[in-house]
Order: C-alpha cells, then structure tokens, then sequence
C-alpha cells in the first residue's frame, strides 16, 4: 500500500534520528544475523521512550539482541534472570548494614541502569513482578523513604517464552499494558541460520561482543536527542483518526472479549512517530500505524470464548480488526 500524503521535508532532528538507525542497526548486525524487524522494532521502543516485552522461544537471540543493542548506543546494559525465589529487594536494592562505618548503606540494585534485559519475567512471583512493573511505570524507586529516579534512557526488554508454562507466573493485562510493544521473536531463515553456523564455526562469541566488532553507533545523548525529535513528526488528521478508529475497533469485534484501551492508543501514536522518525520521515502515514498495530495491540487484547475455541489467537483476529477499518488516503 502506498500512501498519498504530500511528503514533507525532514528537519536536521529527524535526519539525525535516521542516521541513527543505519548506524545502530549496522553494528548490531555484527552480532545478529537476521531478525531485521524485531531490531528496528527495539529501536523504535527506545525513541518511542517505551518499554519491551520479547516473546520467542530459547536461542534465538533475544539476549544478544538486547545486549548489542546496548553496546551500539553507548548505554549501561544489566540483565535480570528471573526465577521463582527472586525478591524485589533483588531488583531495586535494599539497605545493608556496613561494619566499618557502623550505620545502614543503600545498596542499589540491577534496575539502576539504562537498558535492562528482564529475562523470563514471567517466571518470577506477582510480587516482584509488580515491583519492576511499578518502577517501569513511575521511572523512579523508592528506597528507605527517599525517591531515586531512574536513567533518562532507561528502558526495559523483558523475555518470556511462550511454550513453557510449567512454573511460570503469567503478566496480568493490566500490565501487560504498560509495555509499549509485544516483539515476536521467531526462527532465522535457512540461509541466516547457515550463516550463524558459519559465524560460529569461525570464532564467533555472543559473551564477546568487543571481539565480534560492535561498537558504539551513537552516544546516550543523541539517543536522547532522537527522542527529542519525535516532536517535530507532524501527524495529519486523518492519520490521527486511523490511529484512533484502530484502537476503538477491537472494542467493538465480537471475537475480542477486551479491546485495547486509550494507553493502546497513545502507545500507537508513539511507536508511529518514532518509527518514521528513524525512517528519515518527518510525518507518519498509514502505512506506518498498520506496521506497528500488531506489535503494539495484540499483547492488550483477550480473546471471546468463540474466538479461543475456533483456535484463533490475538494476531489472527487483530489482522481481520486492521482490514475492517477503513484507512485514509
């Protein structure tokens, strides 16, 4: 589909956050074989100032995307294994007692950082879940009565895998809804996958990210910058009312026992800008809210029992939502 908009030119804000993404996507490819979309969709998260959630089954890169990602934008990167005992003190960061000065010492914990790889979130209890959640929404902690802010970068990836249920706590909707984008992660093509054979083969360490040659593409401050750009993407009002109409229609389709909510729209708005943004864009089109409809809607919605029993699933029943709306020209 091609859209009929009247391009507009791209300010020096919206040409930085492009070669930005060239940039970006170049080193992590160093690393990363294959999985073009679900980068660039991390990108987008990152201008868009959301939050992450990565579904795919174990070892197809989803840490190491995470990880070179990080390195190619020159930012702090830890990464959370979450497991059944784990506590949020674990993740926050709790109060020790120091001998030497003989007074309470605040201990920072992992969340601390600009990117965070939140691995397997759903395998840790409600509680801790709930903690990380909070401080993903609030971007700040707090700790023994002070209130600490978190980076300006800082931005969760969260992993979970969709086959295994077996000791695993699954994310309630309502926060669900705080992650901005829902990335699946799927098997490389038969000629990426020879070809991360072959990288292997040569010497290839997903631990040693310095040795693969990423480096960073960009610094923290014109990551920040290119979110800073965002504001300069003009949304025409018709591109406004799709976003709109999209949303409203998964509250309205009967296979969809609960639509996405006025959050769902504004993540849309987003996710839009900053994706034309990081295409050297300065104006979303059509084009670009039905790309990111799946990734940004379907984690939001529940299926109606006809729906489930049909064997239907969120992508397949949003992809019918998405044809029914009409879309602007």
């Amino acid at each position: 589909m091609t859209s009929t908009f009247a391009p507009t030119p791209a300010s020096n804000a919206v040409a930085a956050a492009h070669a930005i993404r060239e940039g970006v996507l170049s080193e992590v490819r160093k690393a990363v074989v294959g999985q073009d979309e679900p980068l660039e969709l991390m990108l987008v998260g990152l201008i868009a100032g959301g939050h992450v959630l990565l579904e795919g089954v174990p070892g197809v890169a989803k840490t190491l995307m995470a990880k070179a990602l990080a390195r190619a934008v020159s930012a702090d990167f830890k990464r959370i294994q979450f497991t059944p005992d784990l506590m949020p003190a674990d993740i926050l960061g709790t109060s020790i007692f120091d001998l030497k000065s003989q007074a309470f010492v605040l201990v920072r914990g992992p969340i601390f950082t600009d990117l965070l790889l939140a691995d397997e979130i759903n395998r840790a209890p409600a509680k801790t879940q709930s903690a990380l959640l909070e401080a993903m929404q609030e971007r700040g902690v707090s700790l023994e009565g002070r209130n600490m802010p978190l980076s300006p970068l800082f931005t969760v990836f969260a992993t979970q895998n969709p086959v295994e249920s077996e000791g695993t706590y699954p994310l309630p909707e309502a926060q669900l809804d705080r992650f901005l984008l829902k990335i699946d992660v799927g098997y490389p093509a038969p000629e990426e996958e020879d070809a991360i054979l072959a990288s292997v083969h040569r010497g290839f360490d997903s631990g040693d990210l310095a040795r693969a040659g990423v480096g960073p593409a960009v610094t923290k401050e014109g990551v920040l910058a290119a979110r800073a750009a965002l504001n300069e993407v003009t949304v025409e009002p018709p591109v406004l009312s799709y976003v709109r109409k999209l949303v409203a229609a998964t509250r309205a389709s009967s296979r969809i026992r609960l639509g996405a909510g006025p959050r769902a729209g504004v993540h849309l708005l987003l996710a839009s800008k900053a994706l034309a943004a990081l295409r050297g864009r300065g104006f979303v089109t059509p084009d670009d809210v039905r790309f990111l409809a799946g990734p940004v809607l379907r984690h939001r919605l529940l299926l109606s029992p006809d729906a489930e029993l049909d064997g239907a699933t969120p992508s397949d029943v949003l992809r019918e939502v998405v044809q029914s709306v009409e879309v602007p020209r």
